[in-house]
């Protein structure tokens, strides 16, 4: 479905070493100076979940397929750059691109990894980026009002979606102008794919992902927790990662990835909890499939239907969508699987205008 969560920061925060982490590859040159990443790369990675194993062992499945999320390694942006200062004019383009963001902030002291500001200061790094969005946005914006203004003035359905669009426009700009992004525009349901087709920066959402030193990473520093103060402000998720561990973790074969996240006082690698946050961010849930030859997991935006989800496996499923068998997953795990929830009454016939929830455990009947 191709969701993409962007990796977006100030330059020498980390960035390509996160998407190096994220990706176990070389993909991205993680260099000690400005713009060492000029293209953005993308890298899939599978997102964990220990409910498809288990299922998969209940099912007796033969294989196993995560689901994936697209992360995109944007160059480091630079005060100036919604004026095209450092690239600034093709970076921002790049962001226009993802669906949701993980801005990467610099929460490590180093002196061989130069600031671009020369000090560390998480906030107001954070304010550089934010300024520069909300800066490219108001440019945007402002272009827009006259043409609108002018279109809003007729009778028709094109002058009512002038009107609406105008309307979200001048909210979109006062709060902009007050210094704060888009995405805390006041909007209806309705007004949704208007606003969505605005195409803001400062829309998007974004979660903050503090890039701390390897002593911090179990417990973060007080610059993380600055970060931390700030997105409880902002009602936004905040991860706290070590890129230089996760980089490490990243080559390790699987059974020393556990004693080593043990030994150094951590439960999970820090990157499974940023690619669940960027999955939340992008109002993801995941819904399965489980049989003896494979057990599935499929990635549906929250709140669709099932027609629409069962396009994700095939798109002859939602043509000839006739009904979908589902089962809760914590009755298909606390019943033993498929047989012992049907025999229990609880796999259930769901039509096309029922919407599919996180977990669900399904079987698609159709016509071909």
């Amino acid at each position: 479905m191709g969701f993409k969560c962007g990796i977006l920061g100030l330059s020498n925060v980390g960035k390509s070493t996160v998407f190096n982490a994220l990706t176990a590859t070389a993909a991205a040159q993680a260099s000690n100076y400005p713009f060492s990443t000029v293209e953005p790369l993308v890298g899939e990675v599978l997102v964990p979940d220990p409910r498809l194993d288990t299922l998969a062992k209940l099912a007796k499945s033969v294989k196993i397929k995560p689901t994936r999320l697209s992360f995109v390694d944007i160059a480091g942006l630079v005060s100036g750059a919604s004026r095209g200062e450092g690239l600034g004019n093709q970076f921002l383009a790049h962001v226009r691109e993802v669906d949701a963001i993980a801005h990467v902030v610099r929460c490590f002291v180093d002196d061989d990894v130069a600031h671009v500001a020369g000090k560390i200061d998480p906030i107001a790094d954070i304010d550089t980026i934010e300024t520069e969005l909300m800066l490219a946005d108001l440019d945007s914006l402002e272009k827009r009002v006259d043409n609108l203004s002018k279109k809003a003035k007729g009778n028709d359905r094109d002058a009512q979606e002038a009107k609406t669009t105008l309307d979200l426009v001048n909210r979109a700009l006062e709060l902009l102008r007050d210094g704060k992004p888009a995405r805390m525009v006041e909007r209806t349901s309705e007004e949704e794919k208007a606003f969505h087709m605005l195409a803001l920066l400062t829309a998007i959402p974004m979660l903050y992902v503090c890039n701390v030193d390897e002593e911090s990473a179990a417990t973060g520093n007080e610059f993380s927790h600055r970060v931390e103060a700030r997105a409880r402000e902002e009602g936004a998720a905040c991860v706290v990662i070590s890129a230089k561990i996760e980089a490490e973790i990243a080559v390790l074969p699987p059974a020393e990835r556990a004693e080593y996240l043990a030994a150094i006082g951590l439960k999970e690698a820090g990157l499974d909890r940023l690619i669940r946050a960027g999955y939340a961010l992008l109002n993801l849930i995941t819904y399965f499939t489980a049989g003896p030859k494979e057990a599935a997991a499929w990635t549906i935006t929250r709140g669709t239907k099932a027609p629409q989800a069962a396009a994700v496996i095939h798109s002859d499923f939602e043509r000839g969508f006739i009904r979908a068998e589902t089962i809760a997953y914590d009755d298909y795990v606390s019943l033993g699987g498929e047989a012992g929830a049907q025999a229990a009454g609880k796999m259930r016939l769901e039509g096309k205008s029922y919407v599919v929830v996180d977990g669900d455990v399904m079987h698609f009947r159709f016509a071909t």
